[in-house]
């Protein structure tokens, strides 16, 4: 089979190498190609992983050529944003400090059961230092650029997760999302991402950045791998103490349902103010084309975005106070200059946020009494460009990197399930809207997101 011929997405690639149609090496070299091709351009990658991927497709060809059963991702390419552990790999998170740190002896969870079901893993994923950092720049490690248009920002933390799957290198990477950063990159680099509900997926062997906030998640190009790599992720851990020890609960199988029996509304108020047009359009034609029955106006959510923004600071600064005493220099001066920020934040202040957190998620159940799916705003614009400092919102002129998170961070401060969903027109900037489900229901999001992808809201071309 020629490499113009080979199949691209994740599930049917694994088809493929579990018919024999393809060999596991075959996709795998031909990843490492375009990873060697083209990332010099990109920047997704910090490290690639090329004799391990080799070594694990050339296993899944030999346990194919016994007549072994073969995983359900087998032979699918996947990279990881590098806070995951990858065994002989130092766990950067993004950092100079970091990187110093001797390699691990073993992979994360999440990398371990991609490898159990199959996948090859390519690298390790550049990413905003420490994971706080909306615009995928990083002062170590240079930017990682849009495929879309690499004058463009990825978004960001997880900006290497993105652009590793825009560029075409990889069919699924994984990231993390703490305050949006699956679905700020995945709205602006066009594709779908899921923030599962928060305990869903153990974070064992990840670098953390604000423990009662961090998630993990996958990327992809549709809906249908999205789900089918979250399947094969599932699964209950003792280990992470806030990891739900609930059922397996497979979503590939739901999307087909579509939008039967879902009560969709579509948030206004706070998630209005200040999207600009774009954003606004991208909102409204997913709306209509879901027919969202009615207008949601979320109680106190500006406060909800402010508590969130303490607790990441206090929880975040409070993590790396060493490091901020015997490495302060070898910090990107942004990053530690929020770190100090939130060191001299006071407990009281904290503590509210915590208190302010329990009541908002009371409000949220309120809200998901009366729709079972919210739609809003990923970002309120589209992707700036790289070196952009500021962005305007509601006509003035606010800090960038503080801002891009308006609309995601209150959702992620309460835990709730997001499936991002990208809304495009051929030729034009990419935004992104937010599909928000109550908790532990992801199916409900990937439902509606499958439903916005078979209608085309994320036209490329």
């Amino acid at each position: 089979m020629s490499t113009q011929n080979l199949p691209t997405g994740a599930r049917d690639i694994a088809l493929a190498v579990q018919r024999g149609d393809v060999s596991a090496e075959e996709i795998a070299r031909a990843a490492l190609d375009r990873i060697a091709e083209r990332d010099a351009e990109i920047g997704a990658f910090t490290d690639v992983t090329a004799e391990r991927a080799l070594g694990e497709a050339r296993a899944i060809d030999r346990a194919r050529a016994k007549g072994a059963t073969l995983g359900p991702l087998a032979g699918v390419p996947y990279a990881v944003k590098n806070l995951y552990d990858v065994a002989g790999l130092s766990t950067r998170a993004g950092s100079k400090i970091n990187a110093a740190d001797p390699p691990k002896t073993a992979d994360a969870l999440l990398v371990s059961r991609m490898a159990t079901a199959g996948a090859v893993l390519t690298g390790a994923l550049n990413m905003g230092e420490y994971a706080y950092d909306f615009t995928g720049e990083n002062a170590h490690y240079g930017p990682s650029r849009n495929p879309l248009d690499t004058a463009r920002m990825t978004g960001g933390s997880s900006g290497g997760s993105a652009a590793a799957v825009a560029a075409g290198f990889v069919p699924v990477s994984l990231g993390s999302d703490t305050n949006g950063s699956i679905r700020v990159p995945a709205a602006f680099c066009g594709l779908y991402g899921l923030k599962p509900t928060y305990g869903r997926l153990p974070r064992t062997g990840t670098f953390p950045f604000c423990d009662s906030l961090d998630h993990l998640g996958p990327f992809a190009r549709s809906v249908d791998d999205v789900a089918f790599v979250y399947d094969a992720l599932q699964g209950y851990d003792p280990s992470d103490p806030v990891c739900a020890a609930r059922p397996v609960e497979p979503v590939a199988a739901e999307i087909a349902k579509g939008l039967d029996g879902l009560r969709i509304g579509v948030a206004t108020g706070y998630f209005r103010i200040d999207a600009d047009a774009g954003a606004l359009d991208a909102l409204e034609r997913a709306a209509d084309t879901v027919g969202a029955q009615q207008e949601v106006d979320i109680p106190r959510v500006a406060e909800a975005r402010a508590a969130a923004f303490l607790i990441t600071n206090a929880e975040g600064s409070t993590l790396h106070l060493e490091r901020l005493r015997r490495h302060a220099a070898d910090f990107d001066p942004e990053t530690r200059d929020r770190f100090l920020a939130g060191a001299m934040l006071p407990a009281s202040w904290a503590i509210a946020a915590q208190r302010f957190r329990r009541m908002f998620e009371e409000t949220m159940r309120g809200v998901f009494a009366q729709v079972d799916v919210i739609l809003a705003p990923a970002a309120p614009t589209h992707a700036p460009l790289l070196g952009q400092k500021t962005i305007v919102l509601g006509g003035r002129e606010v800090p960038l990197r503080a801002n891009m998170g308006i609309y995601t961070q209150p959702i992620s401060f309460v835990g709730l399930p997001v499936a991002a969903v990208p809304v495009c027109e051929p030729g034009a900037l990419h935004y992104g809207i937010q599909v928000i489900a109550a908790p532990w229901r992801e199916d409900h999001c990937l439902r509606v997101a499958a439903t916005l992808e078979a209608a085309g809201v994320d036209r490329r071309a």
